[in-house]
């Protein structure tokens, strides 16, 4: 029998890539975005689309006819940045909208519901290597409160109504396919956009800052096989690498591949950025979710490769 799965953020990078793998093993997918950061022809022709915002009050009207094996919210602000500048939208974006899907998955009885956490909730750490999930967090950007908060709230659905949420909390993830438009979130598409299209890169922060990146294959198997696990997930996992990548280290690699006009520049800082952080990936690999981890020269030159085939300028 055919399952149906709703998928949030649908237009977006990862949003995007999980639809196209899970259409791939014959699920029906219906998507949602606002496309205010997606693009619609990321989305696959396969996937039925709603174009509205996630915490719209239309999202339970628009539904009703539909019935589905799970949620996958995807969907979401994205950029700490932009938290600061406009905290409402954040919000609205990133736990009004996990609310609204949890109380479409209680009315309909939708017993899986898979959100997109962030490693920002750990935020600053005395010990920010190979951080676990136990680790106690200390979210320092209004993005990260948000994205802790909607984690408090699936948790509590859980116990309440007995729907099996998890909450994969994502690192610095990358890889074919990432919005080089958007110079607001991703530190290597940042990176690479402003080498192919500005011939320089130019960094807010210092150069040892870093991060543990995790390459865009290996976070669409993990959303897929936790929505396929026949037992339940743990209600939180790291999908990470646990290796740290620093951005001096980011910027050498695409200044090796993509000829420069002048040398990269440091300058400034981020409000609510952190100095570095790895996650411990014991839980990831040891419940089978990702069977192995792409390194990061690895996943970078097939990034690099793709975008320069896309002659992206």
């Amino acid at each position: 029998m055919q399952r149906h799965v709703l998928i949030t953020g649908v237009a977006g990078f990862i949003g995007a890539a999980v639809a196209k793998d899970l259409l791939k093993r014959n699920y029906k997918v219906v998507g949602v975005d606002n496309l205010s950061t997606g693009k619609l022809e990321n989305i696959p022709s396969d996937v039925e689309f709603i174009k509205l915002d996630v915490s719209s009050s239309h999202l339970k009207s628009l539904l009703a006819a539909y019935s589905f094996d799970g949620i996958l919210h995807i969907a979401g602000q994205s950029s700490a940045d932009v938290s600061y500048s406009d905290p409402i939208y954040d919000l609205n974006a990133n736990v009004t909208s996990t609310l609204n899907l949890l109380q479409i998955a209680i009315e309909k009885n939708i017993k899986k519901f898979i959100f997109a956490s962030s490693a920002t909730v750990y935020g600053e750490q005395e010990n920010p290597l190979l951080l676990s999930e136990e680790q106690t967090v200390n979210p320092v950007s209004f993005y990260a409160v948000g994205k802790l908060a909607s984690e408090r709230y699936l948790s509590l659905y859980s116990k309440e109504y007995g729907i099996n949420c998890t909450s994969l909390r994502l690192f610095n993830v990358y890889g074919p396919g990432q919005n080089l438009d958007n110079l607001n979130q991703g530190m290597a598409s940042i990176y690479l956009a402003q080498a192919l299209r500005q011939k320089q890169i130019l960094v807010k922060g210092s150069g040892d800052r870093f991060r543990d990146f995790v390459y865009i294959d290996d976070v669409v198997q993990a959303f897929v096989s936790v929505l396929e696990a026949n037992v339940k997930a743990k209600s939180i996992i790291n999908v990470c690498t646990g290796k740290g990548t620093t951005v001096n280290e980011v910027c050498t690699f695409i200044e090796n591949k993509v000829k420069l006009a002048k040398p990269t520049q440091f300058s400034g800082s981020t409000r609510g950025d952190i100095h570095g952080q790895t996650g411990d990936p014991t839980r990831l690999l040891e419940g089978s979710y990702v069977k192995s981890l792409t390194n990061f020269s690895d996943g970078m030159l097939k990034m690099i490769e793709w975008a320069q085939e896309r002659q992206i300028n």
